[in-house]
């Protein structure tokens, strides 16, 4: 994951089309279309989308995977200095690893109105409570990022009577 030199006020939409990309993996896959990117200057040092679904662990969302990725990279957990781009708000479990890692900066594409964590729903990013925020924006390529989910769910309930959405509790 070598270096991109990208110019500073394309950096955030640069990142997150990369995201978008991503979350198109999620799609492919039959899960929650989310693709995260975890940036420190102008490297990648962990990415990954949503698999929830195909490695049955609840935990493995893309914002948790980027984290994973990155501090096996590093060699550390804490990843100071670093931007997460991930194209659905953060939800609580997400924003909470953010914070216990140090990101310090959060970029994301579409707001999550049932569980988003950045301010939606709840603001564990920039609680008083807790012992770290970081900054927020959101909105980032938000249209792209909510046609994306929009496209998939809306292709889940279109399914045919008897073929079960990989959405669906087993």
């Amino acid at each position: 994951m070598d270096g991109v030199l990208v110019p500073a006020g394309d950096r955030d939409r640069y990142w997150m089309g990369r995201a978008l990309a991503l979350a198109q993996c999620a799609a492919e896959a039959g899960e929650v279309p989310v693709g995260a990117v975890l940036v420190r200057g102008d490297e990648v040092i962990g990415e990954g989308w949503n698999q929830p679904i195909g490695v049955c662990d609840p935990t493995a969302h893309a914002e948790v995977l980027a984290l994973r990725a990155a501090a096996a990279r590093v060699g550390n957990y804490r990843l100071v200095d670093s931007t997460l781009y991930v194209t659905l708000e953060p939800c609580p479990m997400c924003a909470g690893a953010l914070v216990h890692a140090r990101v310090g900066r959060v970029v994301f594409g579409a707001v999550d109105p049932r569980a988003g964590a950045a301010g939606t729903v709840f603001d564990l990013l920039q609680s008083a409570a807790l012992n770290h925020r970081a900054e927020v924006i959101g909105g980032v390529l938000g249209d792209a990022c909510g046609a994306l989910l929009r496209d998939f769910f809306r292709a889940c309930r279109s399914r045919p009577a008897g073929v079960q959405s990989p959405l669906s509790a087993g």
